[in-house]
């Protein structure tokens, strides 16, 4: 098992920043990736970005490219988001989420956090 806890989430306003966190404790040497979700009010949700844990790849969806980073700390069993130029319509919780096996980066994520809440003022 993989235990994931998210934190960094917060108030800010349109075009602040956010640094979001996500440990990992438990089997770790499982994971092949770790993603970043989010969930806005009344609507599905929706992959953000991806990052395999090994080969640092990252991956995003069309709506944060250029804005958002992944990153990961090996080390210290964390992966980031660093959101910059934060909109209100980032306003969600955003959840992190493990895979274990050679998933696309949409889907098939064994493990998740509690998620943070993030909300954007205008």
């Amino acid at each position: 098992q993989v235990q994931l806890v998210e934190s960094g989430g917060g108030l800010v306003q349109a075009g602040d920043s956010l640094r979001l966190s996500c440990a990992a404790s438990g089997r770790t040497g499982s994971i092949y990736a770790m993603g970043w979700f989010r969930q806005a009010p009344g609507k599905e949700r929706e992959f953000v970005a991806r990052i395999t844990w090994r080969e640092n790849i990252p991956y995003y969806t069309d709506s944060v490219k250029g804005r958002f980073t992944i990153s990961r700390d090996n080390a210290k069993n964390t992966v980031y988001l660093q959101m910059n130029s934060l909109k209100p319509e980032d306003t969600a919780v955003y959840y992190c989420a493990g895979q274990t096996g050679t998933y696309s980066a949409y889907g098939n994520y064994d493990y998740w956090g509690q998620g943070t809440q993030v909300t954007v003022s205008s």
